[in-house]
């Protein structure tokens, strides 16, 4: 029969507390209360739990047996409880307050929540690795990537890549680079050096920037945001409210978006195992680079090369634009960390 955790809980305070007044008095509960809610548990169990005689309290064979288990919810249960206090002691925090706020004047929670959110019907398709790939066993066909580009199909007017983590091979690199010298518009946003939360997965795009640009592909990189401005300018498209980017999603061609856990870089590629929807819907694809031409110019660089071959920033707040010649919000020893790390070979591992 179904036993309350609960009653388990208080079955183990009794014990511990080594009498019902002394264990009523603590969980703040009527003695009277305490034993009928015993009593009912050994009636659920059909077993004895104790003995009761007025100088002594003794548990019976069965109830030493169940000891251990009802201390057991005992101790997750205070667990529990100091979660939720901790969890209550965040929620009055500053910034907590302000994400909340944030997602509460969300559009899109308030459409949701009004079931007035616009549906788009449309053909969708998962993909997703085969878990062998952990294990270095899963055909190459058999890889994320390869249904990606069997679905997606080879751009021909518009690519949009928006990835947090863009450590493109020498492989990758030359098939983006192609696509944009053939004549199609190619946008990748991924985080900038001084948003990402991994200084080494940046070494591993940075040395492709050059390339990349001398092709005719439009690099952009998320800025980063800070403290008090969040609720009113951190509700970005595309990165959370903290500051860096962490939606991964491509579009193709105005017709196509892929959503789903899948990064443009060698981890994604060859080691973990990813999932996503491939969406045939030039709603949301159109959509996507609405949002991209609207968000990109007041929340990332871009990043450009000049006459020289030297890269520059370009940061466009409103009606003005600063330049920056080095990577903005970043030391000189960042900077030098990450182009030490770029010439080790370890962009497998990014």
């Amino acid at each position: 029969m179904e036993v309350e955790p609960n009653d388990l809980l208080l079955f183990a305070r009794i014990v511990d507390a080594g009498s019902f007044s002394q264990a009523a008095a603590r969980v703040n509960l009527p003695k009277s209360t305490v034993s009928r809610r015993i009593a009912l548990l050994e009636a659920r169990l059909g077993e004895r739990l104790l003995q009761r005689t007025t100088r002594k309290l003794m548990l019976t064979e069965f109830g030493a047996s169940l000891l251990e288990h009802a201390r057991k919810v005992a101790e997750e249960s205070e667990a529990a409880g100091a979660l939720a206090q901790h969890a209550a002691s965040l929620r009055q925090r500053p910034e907590a307050q302000r994400y909340l706020e944030a997602i509460r004047s969300s559009p899109f929670v308030e459409q949701l929540a009004q079931r007035k959110l616009a549906l788009e019907w449309s053909m969708t398709r998962l993909v997703s690795d085969d878990p062998a790939k952990v294990l270095g066993k899963a055909e190459r066909d058999a890889h994320m990537a390869v249904h990606l580009g069997k679905l997606l199909g080879e751009p021909k007017q518009q690519l949009d890549l928006v990835s947090p983590y863009f450590v493109p091979s020498k492989d990758a690199a030359q098939v983006v680079g192609d696509i944009a010298r053939g004549g199609a518009r190619v946008r990748v946003l991924t985080n900038s050096l001084e948003a990402t939360d991994v200084a080494a997965v940046h070494a591993g795009y940075a040395k492709w920037r050059r390339e990349l640009l001398e092709a005719g592909v439009a690099l952009f990189e998320l800025r980063r945001r800070w403290g008090p401005e969040l609720p009113e300018t951190g509700r970005g498209s595309f990165g959370s409210s903290a500051s860096s980017l962490h939606a991964k999603t491509f579009g193709v061609d105005g017709r196509s978006v892929f959503v789903g856990s899948f990064n443009l870089d060698r981890r994604s590629i060859d080691l973990n195992t990813e999932m996503g929807f491939v969406i045939d819907s030039p709603v949301l694809a159109r959509q996507l680079d609405r949002t991209l031409d609207e968000s990109i110019p007041g929340s990332a660089y871009e990043v450009r090369i000049d006459k020289d071959g030297k890269l520059y920033w370009l940061e466009r707040s409103g009606d003005k634009t600063v330049r920056h010649d080095e990577e903005p919000g970043t030391t000189i020893w960042k900077r030098a960390g990450v182009r030490i790390l770029s010439f080790l070979p370890i962009d497998w591992l990014l």
